[in-house]
């Protein structure tokens, strides 16, 4: 099942994607919240499971596919190659930052470039959305916390990032988080331990990877998380970036105005943005 939200930013509704084609779940369900916390409590994954239409074609905006999430945490220097190509050793312990929940934007919506900040960068990532609240986690109990995947592009303004001395501004700017198109569900997904990451700019491959290659993996990363922070249904946890991001180029290859960029998790989807 591929979950999305579909129309105008704030106004989106919840829906499935059906071979390019949208079920519109609200139409069905006329008390179904948007994806978020209540969506995941109150069982709506189940019953949107049930639904066997096959949906319209429809032109129309996509949304993020989850709505608010309590947290946004993801992961600093996850590959190997990564950590070394910023001249960095590889961590003995997941490197953990959050990211606003106001970053969020659509998978195609313009990222728009900040006032404040002149280094632009990109990061594939595979998100995962958790779907249950658990706190202390196991790891053989962790996918069971797993409501599924989606990509996003962790957009980095470096500047900002290395000049504060900690993450959170120049990874939050407004739009620094497209995420999608769709929510995928984890009977969708052969082996989410072995799926090929891809970032492209301007149609040059920047960037490649396979999450077998996670130093610290899914399972360890809720369980690690969960030890002591709540993680609540809705939640998105970025898992890290392979190596190729731009800041570390010589000379650096950097966002600017105009500037299109591809992120795409094999099997779960392609998410583009335009620098604006």
């Amino acid at each position: 099942m591929r979950l999305i939200r579909f129309g105008d930013k704030g106004a989106e509704r919840p829906g499935l994607w059906r071979d390019g084609r949208i079920v519109d779940l609200r139409a069905i369900f006329p008390d179904i919240p948007d994806i978020g916390e209540s969506f995941f409590r109150e069982g709506w994954l189940g019953k949107a499971a049930t639904v066997d239409e096959p949906g319209r074609e429809m032109k129309v905006r996509l949304g993020p596919p989850v709505d608010r999430p309590s947290k946004i945490i993801c992961l600093g220097k996850n590959y190997a190659e990564h950590a070394k190509e910023g001249g960095f050793d590889a961590p003995e312990k997941p490197l953990l930052f959050c990211k606003a929940a106001t970053a969020l934007t659509g998978p195609f919506d313009p990222i728009l470039m900040p006032r404040s900040c002149t280094q632009v960068d990109w990061e594939v990532e595979l998100a995962v959305v958790i779907g249950r609240e658990g706190k202390g986690i196991s790891q053989d109990r962790a996918f069971d916390y797993v409501a599924g995947y989606t990509v996003m592009n962790d957009v980095s303004g470096r500047d900002a990032q290395f000049g504060d001395g900690q993450w959170f501004r120049g990874k939050s700017f407004d739009t620094f988080a497209p995420l999608g198109p769709a929510l995928v569900t984890p009977d969708e997904i052969e082996n989410a331990a072995d799926l090929e990451l891809e970032a492209r700019v301007d149609g040059k491959v920047m960037q490649q990877g396979n999450t077998r290659d996670l130093i610290f993996d899914i399972p360890f990363l809720i369980e690690y998380i969960s030890r002591d922070i709540t993680l609540l249904p809705g939640d998105i946890i970025s898992t890290g970036t392979p190596s190729g991001v731009g800041i570390f180029r010589d000379p650096p290859v950097l966002l600017s105005r105009g500037s299109r960029v591809a992120c795409e998790v094999k099997g779960i989807g392609l998410i583009r943005n335009r620098c604006e």
